[in-house]
């Protein structure tokens, strides 16, 4: 045996162990990976969903992929007193995806280009908006598209502190939670009452005069007045050391290899 072969002999792959979370979502199955992928910056967070990774009994390969912030609020709105508020919400910000502010509104759950970025020209958006229902919500409109791709004028939802039911009647959390369930967010609504007391908190969906492209998060914020308020906003450093939600995209966990 020559010297060579002698010493440390890497892996050629490295598989962590993960079990999945199944969580009902519009009517069908959603496969999560549990725990959620993270503390990490969003880009890093999305880049581990797509190691391969071993389903923790039956030792099956899986990958992953982002969640839409509908597919989102449903895993955080399941079990969401045991696990959402202590492990998550409580100790840091759950990580919903990157959104556009533009000068008249928000796009949620940006549709990806050929080499798989997020579509942040405003034109080629407009002209999406085209393919999508349109509804009437208060003083504006409100979009809703396939895959969750959404559009909310400003006239549509409130900023700042608010109530919970002011919230999510309001177009901001509708196209979040991607919903026409007589136009109110239920799972988002199951999330802020009656935890958070003092209401919700939509920070920095301000109209601007150029377009933005930011990443959204929700956690729980403290007031000074007393109590909690459930904090929506774009977050600081890119999302560092948050948590965010990724889908089965392949394996079948459910049945082992032959």
């Amino acid at each position: 045996m020559t010297e060579s072969q002698y010493g440390i002999i890497k892996p050629k792959s490295t598989l962590s162990h993960m079990a999945l979370l199944r969580v009902p979502h519009r009517g069908r199955l959603l496969e999560v990976g549990d725990p959620p992928f993270g503390p990490n910056k969003y880009e890093d967070n999305k880049k581990s969903m797509k190691e391969r990774r071993l389903h923790a009994e039956i030792f099956q390969e899986m990958t992953f992929r982002p969640l839409t912030t509908s597919e989102s609020i449903s895993v955080l709105a399941y079990n969401f007193r045991n696990e959402g508020v202590p492990k998550i919400i409580d100790s840091c910000c759950l990580q919903l995806g990157r959104h556009l502010r533009t000068q008249e509104g928000v796009y949620a759950n940006l549709p990806n280009d050929a080499q798989g970025n997020p579509i942040t020209d405003l034109e080629i958006l407009k002209k999406l908006l085209d393919k999508t229902t349109k509804i009437r919500h208060g003083k504006g409109n409100i979009y809703l598209g396939d895959n969750d791709f959404g559009y909310a004028e400003y006239e549509t939802f409130k900023r700042g502190i608010q109530s919970i039911c002011e919230f999510t009647t309001g177009g901001l959390a509708i196209i979040l939670e991607h919903t026409t369930d007589k136009l109110a967010a239920r799972n988002l609504s199951d999330i802020a009452s009656p935890y958070h007391l003092r209401g919700v908190n939509v920070y920095r969906f301000d109209p601007v005069p150029y377009s933005i492209h930011m990443l959204v998060g929700m956690c729980s914020e403290m007031q000074d007045s007393g109590g909690c308020c459930l904090f929506l906003g774009e977050l600081s450093w890119d999302g560092s050391g948050d948590y965010a939600y990724g889908a089965l995209v392949s394996g079948e966990a459910s049945a082992p290899k032959k």
